[in-house]
């Protein structure tokens, strides 16, 4: 259940980043207010699971996520670079992704 909530603090973690662009700065009431809640919401999801994993895996995935959702919704929805550097590099942070959860081990 750790892993699961690990993933659904992650979605929230492009929700937020995603969130501060179209809040302006904080200048957009509604988009602030979004921002600030999925903020909430995923670092109450990273609590729940880091109770059992360890904080430094669990941070890696949880950002790990974050930047590649985010990297990826900036390409399709704010016309980002799609470089095949770019997606090469974000490539290997899913790959470092997968190897973190690979690797571990329960106690």
């Amino acid at each position: 259940m750790s892993w699961f909530y690990v993933f659904i603090a992650s979605i929230f973690e492009i929700s937020w980043a995603v969130g501060l662009k179209y809040s302006e700065g904080f200048t957009q009431l509604r988009a602030s207010i979004f921002t600030v809640i999925t903020m909430i919401l995923s670092y109450v999801f990273l609590s729940l699971g880091v109770k059992t994993l360890p904080i430094g895996t669990a941070y890696a995935v949880w950002t790990g996520i974050g930047a590649v959702g985010t990297a990826i919704y900036g390409m399709i929805y704010f016309n980002e670079p799609r470089d095949l550097i770019r997606v090469f590099f974000i490539f290997l942070i899913v790959i470092g992704i997968i190897g973190l959860r690979l690797t571990y081990k329960t106690n």
